[in-house]
């Protein structure tokens, strides 16, 4: 499916900013710096829809985007490492955290995991929340274009291990902002959720 209208509707740094979009919203996740922006970008084919940074920690307030006026896209803080300190940390935490478990709207939650190393404790311990409130979500192996086929396929399978007693992991998706690898995948899953 080719995305015609793409826009920005508004960035929320509190849970009183939440725009009121009333489509169906699917949430991107993960660690600082693990590319969520950049996917974000490849899947509406974007260049600068949403603002990437090499810095880890820029993104500091939950981005909300208009998608064909049928789903709203946002983009969370990254949890983890940034410059701007463990206070800003925290409050970054409280934001998503408010987010994902009160959005009426929030109907799926993509959960990016770097592709290139294990996932980390708090990849783990993330996974371990969005089961245990009982939402929806995929993982999302990133930058798959850094690594060879084989390797993408044991990555893959040891994700799909670790989640095989999950009930609400729909699924484990390798993507190329770069390629577009699991580009129809996403949007397939994006149009069976985001209704």
């Amino acid at each position: 499916m080719k995305i015609h209208h793409a826009e920005f509707i508004s960035g929320a740094a509190k849970p009183g900013q939440f725009p009121m979009t009333n489509l169906p919203e699917i949430a991107f996740s993960g660690r600082s710096n693990v590319g969520k922006s950049s996917l974000i970008n490849s899947f509406v084919h974007r260049k600068n829809l949403a603002r990437t940074s090499s810095t880890p920690g820029k993104t500091s307030e939950i981005n909300f985007f208009n998608i064909e006026n049928r789903w709203a896209l946002a983009d969370m803080p990254g949890f983890g490492f940034t410059k701007r300190g463990v206070e800003r940390r925290r409050d970054w935490a409280e934001l998503n955290f408010s987010y994902l478990e009160n959005r009426h709207e929030l109907k799926l939650v993509c959960c990016l995991i770097d592709s290139r190393h294990d996932p980390m404790e708090m990849d783990l311990l993330f996974i371990e929340w969005l089961e245990n409130h009982k939402k929806d979500y995929i993982i999302i192996l990133t930058k798959c274009d850094k690594l060879k086929k084989g390797a993408i396929e044991n990555r893959k399978e040891q994700l799909d291990s670790l989640v095989a007693e999950c009930n609400y992991c729909q699924d484990v998706l390798p993507y190329s902002s770069v390629k577009d690898i699991g580009r129809s995948e996403l949007m397939a899953l994006i149009k069976r959720f985001g209704k």
